[in-house]
């Protein structure tokens, strides 16, 4: 929706949640690691919603955390970078994101892709599923070492069950592309189907099981319809502002 001051509300909730929550230790978390994983959340907006948005979302995200918390975020070397010593292992991974979300689909979505530009399917499995959608090991291992040092914050990695729930939301919102909206969909309920939001270095997201079914799908679908109409004041979205059809 184009509405970078919304990220920093979502924070302020998770904030309050986490507090009225504190006793479940499941969702007791810290400030920082909150604004850890909605700006990781923000990062992989980029490949729905695409680079200006997030640039401008992250931004305004980062300038409204108080100066304690920004102190805390994770400034360490970017782990994203593709080396001589992970290329391979890193495409390896993206393909296999793609498998998971595409299955029954996922070699006869890469050939149509080609058709209508030879270099599509390998910027989408390079660029984005490789580089961005699928989490370098390390992510886990730096959350892991969080977790079990209070005063740390490590990266939380956005996992292939938030990472369909963040392409839902960002293409629900967004309009115009119903087919990759179902598609995300259905990998979000293959993602259990088939045990992938069990996998090793997988984190548990609770409710993530009931959201993948009938009724879920249906409550998503329409809680982002909603937050559309709030965010937008009933005029829809944002993606071509000022742009009405003639008919």
């Amino acid at each position: 929706m184009n509405c970078p001051e919304a990220m920093t509300q979502i924070y302020d909730l998770a904030n309050t949640t986490t507090h009225s929550s504190s006793h479940n230790s499941q969702q007791s978390r810290t400030p920082a690691q909150n604004a850890e994983l909605i700006r990781e959340v923000g990062l992989k907006c980029i490949s729905f919603n695409g680079i200006p948005r997030t640039i401008n979302t992250l931004g305004a995200f980062h300038a409204s955390l108080p100066t304690s918390v920004q102190s805390q975020l994770s400034q360490r070397n970017p782990t994203r970078d593709f080396t001589s010593s992970n290329l391979e292992a890193r495409k390896r991974d993206g393909l296999a994101l793609w498998d998971s979300v595409y299955l029954g689909f996922e070699r006869k979505l890469l050939n149509k892709l080609a058709q209508s530009h030879p270099d599509l399917p390998v910027h989408i499995l390079n660029g984005h599923y490789a580089n961005l959608l699928s989490n370098p090991p390390e992510h886990a291992q730096r959350w892991q070492e969080s977790e079990e040092n209070e005063n740390g914050n490590g990266i939380e990695p956005v996992g292939r069950v938030l990472t369909s729930l963040v392409a839902i939301a960002c293409l629900r919102a967004q309009t115009g592309v119903g087919p990759q909206v179902v598609s995300h969909v259905f990998g979000l309920r293959k993602a259990y189907e088939h045990g992938d939001a069990h996998a090793e270095g997988e984190k548990p997201v609770e409710g993530g099981e009931w959201l993948a079914s009938d009724d879920g799908n249906i409550w998503m679908l329409e809680s982002v319809d909603r937050l559309v109409h709030a965010i937008g004041g009933g005029e829809g979205t944002t993606f071509a502002p000022g742009i009405r059809p003639k008919l």
